[in-house]
């Protein structure tokens, strides 16, 4: 699969997630997803599998451990955030959120809101940095 379809299926998989309820640890459209499991789900759909980080909450603000989370997990910093990347931002002085970058916006599981939205432009928090999928990569490391 080329760069472009995967990042194609990664983008379609986060707007086919928009509407879902916020739901902390979740992993199902059904029952509902944060932030890490949307990006699980939409990079699923793009081959990416294994195990998503776990003992994390809502304040989870440690940059080096989510930075080692997104290494571990396969995934690779990139100098910017095309579509089908994710998007590791600071929407507070102790909270962490990934977002799925998507052309035009970002989709996000929004727990204020409590449903995950597709939101227009760019982040309206610090970005911390981007990161994509390597092909053949997968989530390796369970936490």
């Amino acid at each position: 699969m080329s760069d472009e379809e995967r990042a194609a299926r990664i983008v379609a998989a986060a707007r086919d997630l928009v509407g879902a309820p916020f739901r902390l640890h979740g992993r199902s459209a059904e029952r509902g997803v944060d932030c890490v499991g949307l990006a699980v789900l939409a990079l699923a759909r793009a081959g990416h599998k294994g195990m998503p980080p776990r003992g994390y909450g809502l304040r989870s603000g440690n940059e080096a451990v989510a930075r080692g989370w997104l290494a571990g997990a396969g995934l690779v910093e990139t100098d910017g955030g095309g579509p089908g990347s994710l998007a590791l931002v600071r929407p507070g002085p102790l909270q962490l959120h990934l977002m799925v970058v998507v052309p035009g916006g970002h989709v996000h599981a929004h727990a204020g809101l409590g449903r995950v939205v597709e939101m227009p432009g760019p982040s309206p928090w610090p970005v911390i940095g981007h990161w994509r999928m390597e092909q053949e990569e997968r989530w390796r490391l369970s936490f």
